[in-house]
């Protein structure tokens, strides 16, 4: 603590008591001054480790930023391995169906042929085994025939040609197949041709 000397002048009369005093009030200001100078430098030097991260907390983040980007990883390799399989599988279908849409007129023409009035049973019977035998290689690529009759229209598996009354047929209900129409699973591989009634 420095000692102020007494000032000469206008001052010379001051009393001893009275510079004790001022003294006094000079120190506690000081001491006020340190006292919050020394607070500041305490928040600031407590707010840093709260900032800062201990090396388990920084272990833990990395951790769960690499489960995340693990767990992301994964959901779009999911999602890739079921788009890969559905565009297989698509494709597989498009494949079949261009190449029994090439056979479908000559299961047509069997068809035809077994409608039509024979006298030689023998031959009628051939027609017959022929066209079980292509209806079974349809069945084992999985292609179905529709089976339209008496069921309500949908263009989007047949084309209506014409369209007849029938008082015992419901509104715009399939009345006749004129040709029909063959599928692999959803896809549909060709049309049927039918006649609706009541439209």
């Amino acid at each position: 603590m420095k000692l102020k000397k007494r000032k000469k002048g206008r001052n010379a009369n001051v009393t001893e008591e009275e510079i004790l005093e001022q003294q006094a009030e000079e120190e506690q200001a000081e001491q006020t001054e340190e006292q919050a100078a020394d607070t500041e430098q305490a928040g600031t030097e407590d707010a840093a480790p709260e900032e800062e991260l201990t090396p388990e907390q920084k272990l833990e983040a990395e951790l769960a930023d690499q489960k995340d980007k693990y767990l992301r990883l994964m959901a779009e390799y999911d999602n890739f391995r079921k788009r890969s399989a559905k565009e297989r599988l698509e494709l597989t279908d498009n494949v079949k169906a261009s190449a029994v849409s090439e056979i479908l007129p000559m299961i047509d023409n069997f068809e035809r042929a077994l409608a039509a009035e024979c006298s030689d049973d023998t031959f009628k019977k051939g027609i017959e085994m022929i066209y079980k035998q292509f209806g079974d290689a349809l069945t084992k690529l999985g292609v179905k025939p529709m089976e339209l009759e008496g069921k309500e229209f949908d263009p989007n598996f047949a084309t209506a040609v014409s369209t007849v009354e029938n008082d015992e047929l419901g509104e715009n209900t399939v009345a006749q197949v004129l040709q029909n129409g063959y599928t692999i699973g959803d896809k549909v591989v060709r049309p049927a041709v039918v006649i609706v009634a009541n439209v």
